[in-house]
């Protein structure tokens, strides 16, 4: 009967078993929308008695599932998977959230018990950890894995951002898993004093654009054009000198240290540029040329330029007994900016017909001819770090400053200030620029470059800032305006000294020395 059995089933069962059956269990999906439509199905190979079908004891399941994640039945399996469905999960964002339609009747009635604050919670819970600026901010939806409900925990992906590097920070992409939060902060920005530290009163300071009138020596002391008269302030004890007076028919128009700081040159409402002993306070030479006032100064290593309203620039050389060695004639109007560049190799020149000119040491004529500004071009000032930079700034009508390279003549960037452009200084410390404006804000700006990103900006004086002076280490400026008053102000920090170098490996300990 037993051997019958299996012979009319075809399978060979193991000798010892007996009344066992081959079962082929069909499940159709509720899903279907009509009998006809094909639907997906699931069939379990259950190799078990009779007696143990519906019985929780079954031994062995061996189950190929491709049914809808909708089917409710439990399936026994020689593994032990954990269900999540309870772990709350979902309300830190770690889960990937179900389709709607599958989830709609238990959504309803979790939404019942957790009375719909889940995302109340969730929010909450991002801010305490996070901060409130984390959970307002737009990236941190996509960039945090807490609010990135459709990526797995602790899931490994290679997605860069950036197809150049893969070591570059945006490849530590929002895909990856990694938070916005470990990568390095930005820099706060430098703290500057809105006040100036000290306030000088300057009776007679003239409210006039095209005149230069305070300058700052490299020993520290500030020499003021006041009307017919130049004096020297001390800036180590407050100590003021008269160095000098024109007398009641000429005026001041320009002062320029050397750049020892022993000798200043004084420009005069008559032409004439004079040269003092700043020590002695005892005049030294007289140098004629120019038919009309002197206004602007400038000195190299050995040469002082001096720019006119005769539109000429005249180079002095104070060891040859002429009062100057060339004249550059280029100007269609009054020349009111002058500056050396650092090596000494070129003069930039600015002039009341809206002309950046810059001239070399061999050639009478201008190598470089800028004419993009609209308006008078007083502000000059060459870059301490970047050969060949020079920034040059516009009057009212333009409002401009603009950044050249001087070996190729081509502008490499701009900015409008939105304010008459006075006076321009690069700071030596750092690479930032300082400027100081007329109308209508008569404010000061202090720039970083190459970014042009606004540092300070500084309010006080209530006429134009036509003045502008940098102290010797470099942190202080001095401005001046037609208020008659010089304000001073700490803007930028002080030199950056290398930290020493310590001994601290294997390998410094008992080290020997060559003497």
């Amino acid at each position: 009967m037993e051997t019958e059995q299996r012979r009319r089933s075809g399978i060979n069962l193991p000798s010892g078993m007996s009344q066992t059956s081959l079962k082929l269990e069909t499940y159709r999906s509720n899903t279907s929308k009509s009998s006809n439509e094909t639907t997906p199905f699931r069939s379990n190979l259950c190799l078990s008695s009779p007696r143990s079908i519906s019985s929780p004891r079954s031994i062995t399941s061996l189950s190929s599932t491709t049914s809808s994640p909708t089917s409710k039945k439990s399936i026994c399996s020689d593994r032990f998977i954990p269900c999540r469905s309870s772990s709350r999960l979902h309300t830190f964002g770690l889960i990937e959230k179900s389709s709607p339609n599958n989830n709609s009747n238990r959504n309803n009635s979790n939404n019942s018990k957790e009375g719909g604050n889940h995302e109340a919670y969730t929010r909450l819970l991002k801010q305490e950890l996070f901060g409130a600026d984390f959970v307002s901010s737009p990236c941190s939806t996509a960039g945090s894995p807490m609010s990135s409900p459709n990526k797995n925990m602790l899931r490994f992906k290679m997605e860069y951002s950036s197809p150049n590097s893969p070591f570059s920070p945006s490849g530590l992409g929002r895909d990856s898993g990694v938070s916005s939060e470990v990568s390095t902060p930005p820099k706060p920005p430098r703290k500057v004093s809105k006040t100036p530290h000290k306030v000088l009163d300057a009776p007679s300071l003239q409210d006039d654009f095209y005149l230069n009138l305070v300058d700052w020596s490299s020993q520290n002391l500030l020499a003021v054009g006041l009307g017919t008269c130049v004096y020297l302030w001390n800036a180590a004890n407050s100590k003021v000198t008269k160095l000098c007076d024109l007398g009641p028919n000429d005026g001041v128009c320009a002062v320029q240290w050397t750049k020892e700081g022993s000798y200043v040159s004084v420009g005069t409402n008559n032409g004439q540029v004079q040269i003092w002993d700043g020590t002695q306070c005892k005049r030294v030479r007289t140098l004629n040329g120019h038919q009309t006032r002197a206004g602007v100064l400038a000195w190299s290593s050995r040469i002082l330029a001096s720019g006119s309203r005769d539109r000429n620039i005249l180079q002095h050389d104070l060891r040859v007994s002429n009062d100057y060695v060339s004249k550059l004639s280029g100007h269609k109007s009054e020349v009111c900016g002058l500056k050396w560049s650092h090596d000494d190799r070129e003069l930039a020149s600015g002039g009341n017909d809206n002309q950046l000119l810059v001239w070399n040491q061999h050639s009478q004529q201008p190598i470089l001819k800028l004419t993009e500004h609209t308006a008078a071009v007083k502000a000059i000032a060459w870059s301490p770090h970047q050969s060949g930079l020079l920034a040059s700034g516009g009057g009212t009508a333009d409002r401009c400053i603009r950044f050249w390279n001087t070996t190729n003549g081509n502008q490499i960037n701009s900015i409008d200030t939105g304010s008459q452009v006075c006076n321009l200084a690069w700071s030596k410390n750092v690479n930032e620029i300082v400027s100081t404006h007329g109308y209508s804000q008569n404010q000061i700006m202090v720039w970083k470059y190459p970014s042009l990103a606004k540092v300070a900006t500084l309010t006080g004086h209530s006429l134009r800032v036509l003045y502008l002076a940098v102290s010797p280490d470099g942190q202080t400026i001095v401005t001046g305006a037609g208020d008659e008053t010089l304000r001073f102000w700490n803007i930028f920090p002080s030199v950056k000294t290398p930290a020493p170098v310590k001994e601290t490996g294997l390998w410094s300990l008992g080290r020997t020395y060559i003497r």
